[in-house]
C-alpha cells in the first residue's frame, strides 16, 4: 500500500530542500550578527585547537542549524502532501488539518522540542481551534519520539503558572509521529516509505533546481540508513 504521491510529494518539499542547499553553499559572515570573541576565545583553547580552526568549526555547526531551521516544517510539508491533509500557513494556531478524519493537529519534530510555557500553549491552542470544529481530535505530535515508544494518550502538560497539570481530555492527545502517519493514511509503513522516499527526491530537487549531479545511492546504500530509522521507531 502507497501512502504518497511521489511527485505531490517531491513538490512539497521542494522550497525546503532548496534551502538547505542554498545554506551549504552561501558564504557565511561569522561577523555579521558579532561574533562572541569571549566565547570563542575559551572555548578554542578548552578545546586545544587554534583560534582560526575554531572559527572553521563554528562555520560549520551555523551552516548545520541554518539547514536544521530550513526544514523545520518538513514534516507538515510531506503531511500536507497526502490526499485529504492541509498544511496550513504559518501563523494559524494550528499546522494540520484533515477534515476527512476530523483532525488538526500541531507537529513537533523531537520529544524535547516543546519545552515549558510552550508545552501548556500548545495545549490551549488546541483546544480554542476544537472550539470551531465540533466533533474533531486535536492531537500533539512528537514526530521522533523518546527511546522508540509508542503512544497515543491524553495530553496533560503542566501550567507553569499554577504547576498542576491541565485537564484531560480524550480530544486533546499526544501521539508519537510513527502512530500519526499512521493514523493520516492507514499505513503502518507510511512514515518508513516517506523516510526511504527523501534522499532520492533530495538529489532530484538540486539537480533540478541547481544544475548539480548528485545521487542518494552513497546514502540509501549504507548500512547507517535503515539503522538510524530503526533506533527511534523500534523496527
Amino acid at each position: 500500500m502507497k501512502s504518497f504521491d511521489r511527485d505531490r510529494l517531491k513538490e512539497a518539499i521542494r522550497g525546503s530542500i532548496k534551502r538547505v542547499y542554498e545554506a551549504q553553499t552561501a558564504e557565511l559572515d561569522l561577523y555579521r550578527n558579532t561574533l562572541d570573541c569571549f566565547s570563542a576565545a575559551i572555548d578554542s583553547t578548552a578545546q586545544g585547537i587554534s583560534l582560526d580552526d575554531w572559527m572553521k568549526q563554528e562555520k560549520e555547526r551555523q551552516v548545520q542549524k541554518t539547514k536544521q531551521n530550513a526544514i523545520g516544517s518538513l514534516h507538515e510539508e510531506i503531511m500536507g502532501s497526502i490526499e485529504g491533509v492541509n498544511n496550513l500557513p504559518v501563523g494559524n494556531l494550528i499546522d494540520i488539518v484533515c477534515d476527512d478524519k476530523k483532525i488538526i493537529a500541531e507537529i513537533k519534530n523531537k520529544h524535547n522540542t516543546t519545552k515549558g510555557n510552550h508545552k501548556t500553549q500548545v495545549y490551549r491552542d488546541l483546544a480554542s481551534a476544537l472550539e470551531k470544529r465540533p466533533g474533531y481530535t486535536g492531537y500533539y505530535v512528537e514526530v521522533l519520539p523518546m527511546n522508540g515508544k509508542s503512544y497515543d494518550m491524553p495530553y496533560t502538560p503542566s501550567d507553569n503558572q499554577t504547576k498542576e497539570k491541565l485537564p484531560s481530555r480524550e480530544d486533546i492527545r499526544k501521539i508519537d509521529g510513527q502512530s500519526f502517519y499512521t493514523l493520516l493514511t492507514g499505513n503502518h509503513n507510511a512514515l518508513k516509505e516517506a523516510y526511504s522516499l527523501l534522499p532520492q527526491l533530495t538529489a532530484e530537487i538540486i539537480n533540478e533546481e541547481f544544475g548539480t549531479e548528485l545521487s542518494a545511492d552513497l546514502v540509501t546504500s549504507s548500512t547507517a540508513f535503515n539503522f538510524n530509522f530503526k533506533k527511534p521507531y523500534g523496527y
